[in-house]
């Protein structure tokens, strides 16, 4: 079968990887977001799914926008027998979608967190369980028929960056599973009543403040490795655990300084600090950072 894939980040490429290595799918051409400037030198840099397609000489196509006209002609010019859509970064037009079944692969149990961050969303709330849809895509914003959903449960101390791991797993063995069977699906309308939408993470969104153990902990959670959180002062808590969610304290205040950490009190809870990094700095051990600000029970890490 011929295959448009269209994707831009590591999920997305993962998910071509295996459409490349599954034995009767052909894909004829990827769609990808334009190249952005990278780093302080702003050195442009392709997307990674450019990069695998090229490797393995597939046509790449890169427009700024999929709605102009001129881009529609090109891609309707494409034969395929499907589209498969992860984390592409547009909306497909109805041209679009009238060309073959257009089918993505979305990070959460729909119709719950449709949107752009669906995975930390997912850890923001503490949620126990979550998975992969595949659905047909329709030009809503992740509105469409669900063709299949895998789930699979969170474990209490996953942060972002394992759990985006596991569901890219699930979401390739998906892909390959729906393509072949494809026929006996049934598609199903999504109750709309239970729809929840997650905003693009920004920097912002990081910095927190000692108010609520169990918030602060899924805050960590779902931006690590990105944004990661931060205090009001700049300073990132790197490596942390959850201590306990009854106490009342004194938001910031030192509780406890151990051999490897310390228990900082949070209004409602308390949260272990491992290792801290002030602006500008390198990680260091928390202890290392106490005694460096000579700072001890009852002080204020912030």
């Amino acid at each position: 079968m011929n295959v448009i894939f269209m994707g831009t980040p590591d999920y997305a490429q993962s998910i071509l990887q295996r459409l490349i290595e599954t034995q009767n799918v052909n894909v004829v051409a990827v769609y990808t977001q334009p190249d952005k400037p990278v780093g302080r030198k702003q050195i442009m840099t392709p997307p990674e799914v450019k990069v695998l397609a090229q490797k393995n000489a597939i046509d790449v196509y890169q427009p700024n926008r999929l709605r102009d006209e001129n881009v529609i002609a090109q891609l309707l010019n494409i034969k395929c027998d499907y589209i498969i859509v992860a984390a592409y970064g547009q909306i497909l037009p109805r041209k679009i979608l009238d060309h073959a079944p257009c089918i993505n692969l979305h990070a959460s149990v729909l119709p719950q967190y449709r949107g752009a961050s669906p995975i930390q969303q997912t850890l923001l709330n503490g949620d126990k369980v979550t998975g992969v849809t595949a659905m047909l895509m329709e030009e809503g914003l992740d509105t469409g028929d669900i063709l299949k959903i895998e789930s699979i449960a969170v474990n209490d101390n996953e942060i972002a960056s394992s759990l985006f791991d596991r569901l890219t797993s699930v979401a390739c063995d998906l892909t390959t599973e729906v393509l072949n069977n494809f026929s006996e699906y049934i598609p199903k309308k999504q109750n709309e009543s239970l729809s929840s939408h997650c905003k693009k993470i920004t920097k912002a969104d990081g910095e927190v403040t000692f108010s609520d153990a169990t918030i602060v902990y899924n805050k960590y959670r779902a931006f690590t490795p990105w944004p990661g959180i931060f205090l009001e002062s700049g300073l990132k808590l790197k490596r942390m655990a959850f201590e306990e969610e009854n106490s009342l304290n004194e938001g910031g205040k030192i509780l406890k300084i151990d051999s490897d950490s310390i228990v900082v009190g949070c209004n409602q809870g308390s949260l272990r600090i491992y290792s801290v990094q002030a602006p500008s700095k390198k990680e260091i051990d928390v202890l290392s950072y106490v005694n460096g600000k000579r700072l001890s029970l009852d002080d204020r890490i912030s």
